[in-house]
């Protein structure tokens, strides 16, 4: 049988930790696949940032990108790619750059989602542009900000339409603050939306390609806190709600790699926060998690390369619309939604897949975790992070974290099962 490569690239920021447990585990697990009429082996490496022809030709067959959201020439270089060399790349560039928060509330609103009541306020200052003066001398209208408040109901959160890492994001309770709140948003374009005041429960779910793991989360407290260790924290209908509603989102924008915030209420889970496609993945913040991330993430990156998947270079949103002007309970739309994303990512092909060639992908991942390489790439990511007299402590309590989820993950071939999903 004929032998080939496939080659898979990440194109990086910061990212320390996650970059080398990939690429020594894929090495580790030494995978020659039998696919079709080739074995399929994996080379992998990190993309260069350096100048290009708009010509065909890109060494990869799948990039992870984890800089099309902020990196310009990164992204149009992968654009390039897709358009020209059939690239396939986590997340699609052209709806990253595209959908914001606000354009991906005002669309699952309309599939039906259950997002709080939100309004867009005039920013409160401007760039200077050339017709800026006259523009707003015609058109802008005053408007009470009091009596916006008190439309959305308190307490309520003014946060920017695009943001991302709960930057200029705040909490205000009454007109007094948000006055104070809005007059410190200076040129950020807000949103004023209600808070789910009530809330028993805060989670994230994180998607990956069609794996989904729904992890409790706690805004309050600092960065490496906010990921809980508590699993079984709620039903399995509730789980599955917030899969099909992670799988929807995901599908629907064309991303592979999203995480989607939501709180329940009266056993209704309200998304507030769910266009970040390029979410939290580094120990230091997902620590007991990040197994099953890197993982996962391996698992669809070598999925999408063996196969060739084919990258989606447009959105169909029709079939999702269809579906909403259903005259449905919204549990059965939602499902609807969650059929067609499941489609989309080749969910049965994929797990199939997974269950024939990637034991030896999972064992290599399991010693990893378990060996002194991961403590040291856990201290490469910590030394970066953490002033000095820290890098001990949390170098250790991330570890141990890591450890603590190869126990519970691990412990019989049902629970390894339900890990690799």
């Amino acid at each position: 049988m004929p032998a080939v490569t496939r080659n898979i690239g990440l194109s990086l920021g910061a990212d320390i930790c996650w970059p080398l447990a990939f690429e020594q585990i894929l090495a580790d697990s030494k995978l020659a696949l039998k696919v079709g009429k080739d074995v399929v082996s994996f080379a992998c490496e990190r993309v260069a940032i350096q100048p290009f022809d708009l010509q065909p030709g890109c060494k990869y067959d799948v990039v992870v990108d984890r800089l099309t959201h902020w990196m310009t020439i990164q992204r149009e270089w992968i654009k390039k790619g897709v358009l020209m060399d059939d690239l396939y790349v986590y997340n699609n560039p052209w709806s990253v750059q595209s959908y914001e928060k606000h354009s991906s509330y005002c669309a699952m609103a309309a599939l039906g989602m259950p997002i709080p009541p939100t309004l867009m306020v005039p920013q409160k200052h401007y760039e200077p542009k050339a017709d800026l003066e006259y523009t707003l001398k015609a058109y802008a209208k005053l408007f009470d900000l009091a009596a916006l408040g008190e439309r959305i109901g308190y307490p309520a959160f003014l946060k920017p339409f695009d943001g991302g890492g709960w930057k200029g994001v705040t909490k205000v309770d009454d007109a007094g603050e948000l006055g104070a709140a809005y007059d410190a948003s200076e040129t950020m374009l807000m949103h004023l939306q209600r808070g789910v005041d009530g809330f028993d429960l805060f989670v994230r779910a994180i998607g990956i390609g069609p794996q989904v793991r729904v992890v409790k989360y706690d805004a309050s407290q600092p960065l490496h806190g906010r990921y809980l260790t508590e699993r079984g924290f709620c039903s399995a209908a509730d789980e599955q709600v917030m899969v099909d509603t992670c799988l929807t989102i995901n599908t629907f924008f064309g991303w592979d790699f999203n995480s989607v915030e939501a709180l329940r209420r009266d056993g209704v889970f309200h998304p507030i926060d769910f266009a970040n496609p390029c979410p939290d993945n580094q120990v230091n913040s997902i620590h007991y998690h990040w197994p099953w991330y890197v993982l996962s993430n391996l698992q669809w990156a070598v999925f999408c390369a063996a196969t060739k998947r084919p990258m989606r270079k447009t959105l169909d949103f029709a079939p999702y619309y269809a579906i909403a002007k259903k005259d449905l309970p919204y549990r059965e739309k939602l499902a609807a939604y969650a059929k067609i994303a499941r489609e989309r990512l080749d969910a049965a092909k994929f797990e199939e897949f997974a269950d024939k060639h990637l034991g030896p992908l999972r064992d290599a991942a399991r010693s990893w975790f378990a060996s002194e390489r991961c403590l040291d790439a856990v201290r490469r990511k910590v030394a970066n992070m953490y002033p000095a007299h820290e890098v001990d402590e949390f170098s250790a309590r991330f570890f141990e974290q890591v450890q603590q989820y190869l126990r519970d993950e691990f412990t019989s071939p049902a629970k390894a099962a339900e890990a690799r999903r």
